[in-house]
């Protein structure tokens, strides 16, 4: 298929983002780019969360982790494995959370931390905010930009590092002025495109392969791709592990994290944002669910083309497409035109979400947590916004950066990468709300909560490398951020005292 055609419906995708910021921007302050002026429709909000929190990552990672290959942790449907966690995690952030958010007037949801244990402890929080979510969302847009580059712009003669700067200034141009107030309709938009391509291409290769749901379900049993519990307790796949880690993966990397509730605090009112909360995470978890459906199809659909394996790797026309090369691979070289263009839409639209919104909360959190623009006595409005802008193009020169990083390490299997750095990345930050929500106790204001911050994930790294020796082939897999999180719990109690007058 012709990758000039392809680049124009990019392109074509893209002045229709900025048509929609043009219009949402209009007569926007420091407050819509922050919190949408905390009036953004619930409905609108739990939709367009749906593309933020599936990415590229579900969208092409996903469906490549059903076939069975070295590496990955998962096979056949185990991520289900991780979805249910992230379900049960859902309604702890709808009741728990998002109620204290709501109740302190939170803008940026660090500044619990500043109130409850202190200023070094808010600051590192904050901090650790800012490298789990530029770490993440550089992952997931290196996946999307690779495969952009890769399947059209490399056979245009366009370098890899100058497709990831012109995607990142497409995003910088529709976030620039309005903020949240754009991108909840942004991501509404890109929500829709990305569902459609991933309707379209299950009904295809269905009718392609004359199979009724059920007729595909029968089949992919018979090859072993429906299973769905890991019942080996070493294995990192343990189905227990998994639930458990998805469970704190999703209070982590959505109730702590200040892109996703930036959003879900933008909403009215408490009420309609735990109803967002509770619609997004039945919603999320179907959709999960279709994308590993749609990633058993297109196993049986290489098959059915003459792919075979080898080992671990699946070769069709001598071309290796196991893992995240599964999805586009098929897509644009073996699938008809039209369903290549959707593909491509619902590439894009997966692609946007997850870097919008990312950096406008950076841009945000490091401008209140780390600049503290609001309290900023004799900046005028026009001297906060100079700086929020100033930030918000540094961030996406960092993205930049990570992106060429990525590149040069070159996984084959981001949803991987992502769930592990999280591990490390986050878990002082569920240890910090975890001890501040649930015990009264203090904290020095000093330089040992740093230093614990940083010391719990070290351990982890070392528990993590040398668990199988350790503990009789026990094998640490995303249980690791719940470790991660209770050793910085527990560094926390050990440095405590109780408060004055208890």
């Amino acid at each position: 298929m012709s990758s000039f055609l392809l680049f124009a419906f990019v392109l074509a995708y893209f002045l229709l983002l900025l048509v929609v910021a043009w219009r949402t921007s209009r007569h926007s302050n420091n407050e819509s780019f922050f919190i949408g002026n905390r009036n953004s429709n619930w409905m609108l909000v739990a939709f367009g969360m749906i593309g933020t929190s599936l990415s590229g990552v579900t969208f092409v990672s996903v469906p490549g982790t059903v076939g069975d290959f070295a590496g990955t942790g998962y096979k056949a449907w185990a991520y289900m494995q991780v979805i249910i966690g992230y379900w049960i995690g859902y309604f702890v952030i709808a009741f728990v959370l998002i109620p204290l958010y709501y109740r302190l007037h939170l803008t940026s949801i660090y500044n619990y931390l500043h109130g409850r244990l202190g200023q070094i402890a808010y600051r590192t929080g904050a901090l650790f905010f800012l490298i789990s979510r530029t770490v993440g969302a550089t992952a997931r847009l290196y996946l999307v930009i690779n495969v952009l580059h890769f399947f059209i712009l490399k056979d245009l003669g366009v370098p890899f590092g100058v497709t990831t700067f012109v995607i990142l200034l497409m995003i910088l141009l529709y976030t620039f002025e309005g903020g949240v107030k754009t991108i909840v309709y942004t991501d509404t938009l890109q929500t829709t495109f990305m569902l459609l391509g991933l309707g379209v291409c299950t009904v295809y290769i269905l009718h392609h392969l004359g199979l009724s749901l059920g007729d595909a379900v029968s089949t992919m049993e018979a090859k072993g791709y429906t299973k769905m519990l890991n019942t080996d307790i070493k294995s990192k796949g343990f189905f227990l592990k998994q639930i458990l880690g998805g469970m704190f993966i999703s209070i982590s990397m959505t109730g702590l994290d200040q892109e996703m509730m930036q959003k879900n605090i933008s909403v009215k009112n408490v009420r309609d944002s735990k109803k967002n909360v509770v619609v997004f995470s039945f919603v999320m978890a179907l959709v999960s669910f279709l994308f590993l459906f749609l990633g058993g199809l297109l196993y049986l659909y290489a098959s059915s083309r003459g792919a075979q394996y080898q080992g671990h790797t699946l070769a069709l026309n001598g071309q290796n497409i196991i893992g995240d090369d599964l999805f586009p691979t098929l897509a644009l070289h073996y699938l008809p035109t039209a369903v290549s263009i959707i593909f491509i839409i619902g590439l894009i639209s997966a692609l946007f979400p997850s870097a919008d919104g990312a950096l406008t909360a950076l841009t945000s959190s490091f401008c209140i947590d780390q600049l503290d623009l609001n309290n900023r006595a004799g900046w005028d409005e026009k001297k906060k916004r100079k700086v929020r802008q100033t930030v918000h193009i540094s961030f996406a020169l960092l993205f930049l950066v990570c992106i060429l990083v990525f590149k040069w390490v070159n996984s084959k299997s981001t949803v991987n990468i992502i769930l592990d750095l999280a591990g490390y990345t986050y878990g002082p930050l569920l240890g910090l709300f975890a001890f501040g929500i649930f015990t009264k106790r203090t904290i020095p204001n000093d330089w040992r909560v740093i230093a614990l911050c940083l010391l719990a994930p070290v351990c982890c790294y070392f528990l993590s490398r040398f668990s199988g020796d350790w503990f009789g082939g026990y094998q640490i897999g995303i249980e690791l951020l719940f470790i991660n999180g209770l050793l910085t719990f527990l560094g926390c109690w050990l440095l405590s005292r109780k408060p004055a007058g208890v």
